[in-house]
């Protein structure tokens, strides 16, 4: 299975995914480091010249350059992998409100107004908890919903 999802994949896709785990190795920060350690011993040899500074400037940028993108790509997957468990574990869950799956893709204006909803279920709940009443019942999102959840009870 490994094998078949491998070859669905791009070819930078799986060249991002082998460089940022080489990258997260121990052996890559040594490498690092022995770098850096032999740069600095080399100093004095070159006379600590603007090219001797140069050539450790121009090398870190580049490296940090190109490793903000295998991050960013990584992390893209990563978190659209982490989407799609959330979501199939939404839609699995029975009486959960569908409506939330894909949140991602709203505008900043309806995540808002839904946060903003969940915050208010956030405060009854620790009300009711005050009153030592339960705060496990499934309360309905969205302020219509809530007031004929309520006048149910």
């Amino acid at each position: 299975m490994r094998k078949r999802a491998d070859k669905k994949r791009s070819g930078f896709a799986r060249f991002a995914q082998a460089a940022s785990r080489a990258a997260g190795r121990p052996s890559a920060f040594i490498a690092a480091v022995a770098i850096i350690v032999g740069w600095a011993v080399s100093g004095p040899l070159f006379g600590f010249s603007d090219t001797w500074q140069l050539v450790i400037n121009t090398g870190t940028t580049i490296v940090t350059f190109l490793m903000v993108f295998l991050i960013q790509n990584t992390q893209n997957r990563d978190s659209e992998a982490l989407q799609i468990k959330l979501d199939e574990l939404l839609r699995s869950i029975d009486g959960a409100h569908l409506a939330l799956l894909d949140l991602e893709e709203l505008d900043e204006k309806d995540l808002d107004r839904i946060r903003d909803d969940y915050r208010k279920l956030a405060r009854r709940a620790r009300r009711d908890l005050a009153e030592g009443k339960s705060d496990t019942d499934v309360r309905e999102v969205g302020p219509a919903r809530r007031e004929e959840a309520s006048r149910k009870k």
